[in-house]
């Protein structure tokens, strides 16, 4: 039998969208035994199925030269629909330098709206704590432009715009369970002041560093991705090293591989891989 809510259901969200990162190595013992016209024409079919706004492709998508030998390039693609980010994945591996495409490391995850960043009904609630008369004049000037963040910061934070400076790093992260750090046995009161602080710390690379927390609770082995950009690959170093003090992520936090890479288009990512 079916349930009340099976007429309802769908692959897209009903808040945010699907984000996949995505990393990949080219093999180059295959790429040996391939033509000069298949590379070729892989190459064009590589730069089209990377192309940023075509026709099909996902509502974001950004390319970029991985340093180091964890992979070669990496994608970060999001979209309301899983299957048209999925689609770029199968395009690649299905063209003509497919078999020398090999996948590396993914981290599937969606959008979302921390429950630590306060509603606008709990800001004025938070006001009110802080000695702010209700109604008073300082008490809606201060929620009417808390309430004008807060539709620009979900709106960000759920369909983001993907930031066009060049440095760029993406790792996992999970919150710890252990018997003397589990952060899931903290109360909300707790967890959203140790988060608070966090985020103040973050704060203060503004115009340095953007960043996008994405969740993977229930849909890959970790539970969050943090992935950052920055104006140079100093300031990736900077910020991790000073957000670690925080309690949050010092006594709490658990972190998987990073990768870091460069903003690059399909085209450069070719000829810097040395590709055809």
């Amino acid at each position: 039998m079916n349930s009340p809510a099976a007429g309802n259901a769908s692959l897209r969200p009903e808040q945010g969208w699907h984000c996949a990162h995505l990393f990949y190595q080219f093999d180059r013992g295959a790429l040996g035994r391939m033509g000069a016209a298949q590379i070729a024409q892989g190459r064009l079919e590589f730069s089209a199925v990377l192309a940023a706004g075509a026709d099909g492709g996902p509502a974001r998508l950004q390319t970029s030269i991985v340093s180091g030998q964890k992979a070669d390039f990496g994608l970060l693609m999001l979209d309301p629909d899983p299957l048209v980010i999925d689609s770029v994945h199968q395009r690649l591996r299905a063209s003509h330098l497919g078999a020398a495409i090999l996948p590396a490391y993914s981290f599937i995850s969606l959008t979302e709206v921390s429950e630590y960043v306060p509603t606008v009904e709990q800001y004025g609630q938070r006001l009110v704590a802080e000695g702010v008369g209700e109604g008073s004049e300082a008490y809606r000037a201060k929620l009417k432009a808390y309430e004008n963040r807060f539709e620009a910061m979900t709106r960000e934070r759920l369909t983001p715009d993907l930031p066009s400076w060049p440095a760029t790093c993406f790792y996992p992260m999970n919150k710890k369970r252990e018997a003397d750090a589990n952060w899931f046995l903290l109360p909300l009161e707790q967890r959203s002041r140790l988060m608070t602080e966090h985020g103040r710390t973050g704060m203060a690379f503004g115009g340095k560093v953007s960043q996008l927390i994405t969740v993977g609770v229930g849909l890959d082995d970790w539970e969050w991705g943090v992935t950052l950009w920055a104006r140079t690959p100093e300031f990736l170093k900077d910020i991790v090293y000073t957000m670690r003090f925080d309690e949050a992520s010092a006594r709490y936090a658990e972190f998987g591989p990073f990768y870091t890479s460069y903003v690059a288009a399909a085209e450069d990512i070719l000829n810097h891989c040395r590709i055809g």
